[in-house]
């Protein structure tokens, strides 16, 4: 298998997996009353399962952008050049009568 399906499938389960222990978090800390709406309902599974799949697709979304930027290799020595240090300098203000009429 290539090293770029296995990694994305890596990490797409690892998406999963935080998605099921976020869904399951929900259900046992009883959010907006959420286990009790599930465990009283004919649907409740649906419902869960639902959670869990659309949660899972942007957890494991996020798994595998994370994944895919960490692999940028560090650059060495400064960065986009030498910085530049900048210098104040005084600029002197000079008022002048202005010409209107009144």
């Amino acid at each position: 298998m290539p090293k770029l399906i296995r990694l994305y499938v890596t990490h797409v389960l690892i998406g999963f997996a935080l998605s099921a222990l976020f869904t399951g978090l929900l259900l046992w800390l009883n959010v907006a009353n959420l286990w009790s709406l599930v465990s009283r309902s004919d649907m409740g599974l649906v419902a869960v399962g639902m959670l869990w799949f659309t949660n899972g697709i942007v957890f494991a979304g996020v798994q595998f952008g994370w994944a895919v930027m960490n692999m940028a290799e560090t650059p060495k020595g400064p960065r986009r050049g030498t910085p530049i240090t900048p210098t104040l300098q005084a600029v002197p203000a000079v008022a002048s009568k202005s010409k209107t009429k009144r």
